[in-house]
This record gives structure tokens, sequence and C-alpha cells, in this order.
């Protein structure tokens, strides 16, 4: 559901320190004819969130043609504050108002306490692998997935009669993509790529 400020972090009423960082997956269905519009607007708000303190990565996953219209966003953060501070800050609510009229619903996000799922196998000596590892590593997951799982989502929803609907299409499209990034993607291929991703 949309929400004007950010959840609390996972950990905030426990006191621990929150130092394994977090992740938003931010997901914006844009009217089909505004697309462009959103992408000029996506070139405007990724420098500032990059930006941000504590930033370490923003990836998008863009719709499908004919088939959705949801951009999914993920952005990471070394800490949960780090995160929240940018979400609730004065210039995201500045785009997220500028942004509002391109968008069949509103801002719609989760947040995610914690990296180690992601770039931290066990027994990594070092606490992240440099940037443009994540980044090739990450993308070279999500591309096949992203081509994959809608055509496996398509013909079940097909056969459930819920064709033709575009948010439960996206929303069982991401929901699957984010779930077996963390879960069974990312887990298996970091301790495969292991040595090379802390070399």
């Amino acid at each position: 559901m949309s929400r004007d400020t950010p959840p609390a972090c996972p950990d905030a009423d426990t006191g621990a320190r929150d130092d394994t960082g977090a992740t938003a997956v931010i997901s914006h269905r844009v009217r089909h004819d505004r697309q462009a519009d959103y992408e000029r607007w996506m070139a405007e708000i990724a420098p500032l969130s990059r930006a941000a303190p504590g930033h370490l990565d923003w990836h998008v996953i863009r719709p499908i043609p004919g088939l959705t219209e949801t951009f999914t966003v993920i952005i990471r953060f070394d800490t949960c504050e780090h995160l929240k501070a940018w979400m609730a800050s004065a210039d995201r609510r500045r785009l997220i108002e500028a942004v509002s009229p391109l968008l069949e619903s509103g801002d719609d996000f989760f947040i995610r306490s914690g990296l180690d799922f992601w770039f931290t196998p066990a027994g990594a000596k070092a606490q992240l692998p440099v940037r443009w590892k994540q980044a090739l590593v990450t993308w070279s997951a999500i591309y096949p997935l992203v081509l994959g799982v809608p055509l496996l989502v398509a013909p079940v929803l097909n056969a459930l009669g819920l064709a033709g609907h575009p948010p439960l299409t996206m929303l069982a499209v991401t929901g699957i993509v984010v779930s077996l990034m963390v879960w069974v993607v990312m887990p298996r291929y970091t301790r495969l790529l292991r040595r090379w991703l802390f070399a």
C-alpha cells in the first residue's frame, strides 16, 4: 500500500545496532502513455539517491511491453537508518509528489533490513565486494528472472481466469522475482562467485 513515511526498521524496538544494511523494493505502476516522462523523472531522482549518505546500489526492473506497466526500483543502503532518512527526505518527498500524476497507483514499497542475504556470504573476509561487481552479479541474476518469470506467471493467471489484470500480474512477477533473488538465487550465486567477488 502507499505510504508517506517509511516503516520502522525491523530491529528498531530491540535497540540492536543496525550495521547490516537495508534494501527497499519500490513499485510504481506508470500510466502507459507516460513512461517516457517517468524515465526522465528517474534520471532526476537516481543521482540524488546515489548521493544520499550510505547509498550502495540502485537497480531498475522495467516493465515488459504488452504485459506490465510497473517499474520496480531496488535500492540498498548500508544501514536501515540511512535508508529511512532517504525515503523520508525532502528531496524524495518533492519528487514523489512530482511523479504522482504519472502513476496509476501510489508510491508502494517495502523495506527489508540486512544485506547478509545478498552480498556477504558466510566466511567472507570483506564486508562487501566492490560496487561494480555487486552491480554485475545482481544484473546477471535478475535479467533471466525478469525474462522467464512472466512467461511462467501468465499461463497460470490465464488458467485461473485472472489474465488482463496488470497490477495482479506485476504483483505476482515481482513477488516471485524478489523471493527467488533473496532465498534461492543470490545465496547460491554469491557462494559460487565468492572468490571472484571478494578478490
